[in-house]
């Protein structure tokens, strides 16, 4: 009687194991889902962002004689941007870095160009073009608000496959951690305004 009782409880024991197993891999792969979907949602922005931008080329093109060089800038570092991806599943420093990259020289030749505009009152004037600039500084705000969404998902993925017990299941199933997105090389630093 004793040895059966040794074999059902080392059963149950078995069984409770495998659930929890089951159970906490379900909950990694909701929580890595989790982050794909943050990650396609800031995707969809910078795309909202990279969709703008040749309407406002074309209004800034057909209001003024535009300087051609600031337009040149902005066309190329769109098309950089665009053509760099990275693989939702696959979340690397590196690859967020060169993604990052990319879409902060874009948005360099925006700011450039935005204040090369500045010296044309008529543009400024033009609805058109009063619009699109409205429509492009919330989508940069919404970048903002969407990288700050995905790097708090990241943050609860990566601390969930750390943690103890967690991390067993994490390493025998090969989770792994995901990168944040980060400030820019010398955002910490104020810029200089001289008058």
């Amino acid at each position: 009687m004793k040895k059966r009782n040794v074999w059902i409880i080392v059963l149950i024991a078995v069984a409770l194991a495998v659930l929890w197993f089951v159970k906490t891999n379900n909950k990694m792969i909701e929580a890595q889902e989790q982050t794909v979907q943050a990650w396609a949602q800031v995707e969809n922005v910078y795309q909202r962002r990279a969709d703008l931008i040749p309407n406002l080329v074309n209004t800034v093109k057909g209001a003024v004689d535009f300087e051609k060089s600031t337009l040149e800038s902005v066309i190329e570092a769109r098309s950089r941007a665009t053509q760099v991806t990275v693989d939702p599943t696959n979340l690397t420093e590196e690859s967020l870095a060169a993604f990052q990259s990319a879409q902060d020289n874009l948005g360099q030749s925006l700011g450039r160009l935005l204040v090369v505009i500045e010296r044309y009152p008529e543009l400024k004037a033009n609805q058109n073009f009063l619009e699109l600039q409205a429509q492009l500084e919330g989508t940069e705000n919404r970048i903002t608000v969407e990288r700050r969404s995905f790097n708090q998902v990241v943050q609860s993925y990566n601390v969930l496959i750390r943690k103890f017990p967690h991390s067993l299941v994490a390493g025998i199933r090969k989770f792994d951690s995901k990168a944040y997105f980060k400030a820019a090389e010398g955002a910490e630093t104020a810029p200089e305004v001289v008058f």
